[in-house]
């Protein structure tokens, strides 16, 4: 059998591992941490379990994906509820907007709390819808760098509605010129955060995102965020998938251009086959020194960041849901602060979210657990322990006069993660979440390729290639991958 490597173990290279072995392969995955997930990892603190990094979950068929294509029942596995309100907002003047999953009544709650028109809010879904519907098939499910794409009936489709999709206007271009309440067009402008990008730069295409949410529905998985690592790593060791923890690997080895395996302190373990799920500038700088890299791909800039507490609360607020936003009263300039200034402002765009709001177990009984984050820039040499201190007082003080609760008082237990932890825990460059931003409406064009035009056998997955960063866009670029890869005995 012939013999595949997978470099990380984020959640795009633990599918890659479940695809590849399906496909014939003997896939082996190394990891340098001692767990799976990467991102999506969980850590408990005191009495409090954490989902450490993504908490949102949309397009859970691309989770059931794998457990069909190994002919098992995805609910054995891995089980899901659809969230009736997705997202809790609050505004500096008081209003507070459910956001229902429906989108009848979340155009209706909108409307009663802002006077925007209902008509609107629909027709924007209905954008959003088209978006998706024009788009998916090519940049989200296909690789953009093999000329059999633009040859298939549904690419043909889709460049000929291109002119459809809003690439020119920024995202909150689009939306002041729908919406005239601005805590609306805040609210949707909120979306290109999603990819880490700036709604006042990123292409208005990024109105593809809601219709995710409400048109195709916001998921909690039983158990949590990482519940979905646990199930495709138990796929992958039942599929016979072999992991090794602890492992960083140091070299990819190539033999006249084509991979000959990997090299970890010294030793040498053979591959047919390897696909790096490590971000793709330490995949070039690191692993694979010898080789020309792509600079104009490794040189584009990177997403923001983020800085999270994570907070043990000894006390329930039921004013709260899983999901909820505290906006601030200027997102121009909060966004400023982040892309120009690589900074980040006093008075930030709060995320708070409470899985025990629906998984109990995660905090004791009458208490919380609140993964608290604001958007911050990547690493580029701030002074990071000052900023954690300002913005830890700036985020309480903002919590308390928006709650009308001393939230600092009821904190038990705190975990701090920030760009430079991000980078040492994660390998992601710089602290970015999400590889290179979205802030130019061809970034879809910029990211690298999910395979290697120079040599034989090396190919690429997770969230700082195509398609992009996120566990739905990391589960899809699983799946290019598999498809790009030739079966076994072509190899032979």
């Amino acid at each position: 059998m012939q013999k595949a490597i997978v470099i990380g173990a984020g959640i795009g290279g633990l599918a890659t591992a479940v695809r590849l072995q399906l496909k014939g392969y003997q896939c082996s995955v190394f990891e340098a941490n001692s767990y799976p997930g990467g991102k999506l990892s969980e850590f408990d603190q005191g009495a409090y379990r954490f989902d450490a990094g993504p908490s949102l979950f949309t397009l859970p068929m691309e989770v059931d994906a794998l457990f069909q294509a190994a002919g098992k029942d995805p609910r054995d596995y891995f089980n899901y509820q659809r969230l009736e309100v997705i997202t809790n907002y609050f505004f500096p003047d008081g209003t507070r907007i459910h956001a229902y999953s429906d989108p009848e009544a979340f155009a209706e709650e909108v409307h009663s709390k802002t006077g925007e028109s209902k008509l609107e809010i629909k027709k924007l879904l209905e954008k959003s819808e088209e978006l998706y519907d024009i788009t998916h098939k090519v940049f989200l499910e296909s690789s953009l760098h093999k000329m059999q794409t633009y040859l298939r009936m549904d690419t043909l489709k889709s460049i000929m509605q291109l002119h459809k999709i809003d690439a020119f206007r920024s995202m909150n271009q689009a939306n002041a010129a729908r919406f005239n309440d601005p805590r609306v067009v805040q609210l949707f402008n909120r979306y290109a955060t999603y990819n880490g990008s700036d709604p006042y730069q990123a292409p208005a295409t990024l109105n593809i995102i809601p219709h995710l949410e409400f048109n195709m529905g916001a998921y909690f998985p039983q158990g949590g965020m990482y519940h979905i690592t646990e199930s495709i790593y138990k796929l992958g060791k039942e599929l016979g998938v072999q992991y090794h923890f602890d492992q960083k690997v140091d070299e990819i080895l190539i033999e006249n251009k084509k991979v000959k395996g990997i090299s970890i302190d010294g030793n040498e373990y053979k591959a047919d086959l390897i696909v790096s799920n490590a971000d793709i500038v330490p995949t070039y700088r690191r692993l694979l020194k010898k080789l020309p890299a792509p600079e104009s791909t490794l040189e584009q800039p990177r997403s923001s960041s983020a800085l999270i507490f994570y907070w043990g609360i000894n006390q329930s607020f039921p004013e709260m849901d899983v999901h909820n936003i505290f906006f601030t009263e200027d997102y121009k300039e909060e966004f400023d602060y982040i892309w120009k200034k690589k900074e980040v402002y006093d008075d930030p765009t709060i995320y708070v979210n409470i899985s025990s709001k629906l998984n109990p177990n995660d905090a004791p009984e009458g208490a919380e657990n609140w993964f608290t984050m604001i958007n911050v820039p990547h690493d580029d040499g701030q002074n990071w322990d000052e900023i954690i201190e300002r913005s830890r007082k700036n985020i309480l003080a903002k919590l308390k006069k928006m709650l009308g609760k001393d939230v600092e008082s009821h904190i038990e237990v705190e975990a701090i993660l920030e760009p430079r932890t991000i980078q040492s825990k994660t390998s992601s460059h710089l602290g970015a979440l999400y590889g290179n931003s979205s802030n130019n409406p061809f970034a879809a064009f910029l990211r690298h390729p999910n395979f290697s035009r120079q040599i034989e056998g090396l190919f690429f997955c997770g969230g700082s290639v195509h398609p992009g960063g996120g566990i739905p866009l990391c589960l899809l670029s699983a799946r290019i991958v598999g498809d790009l890869v030739p079966s076994p005995k072509v190899l032979a």
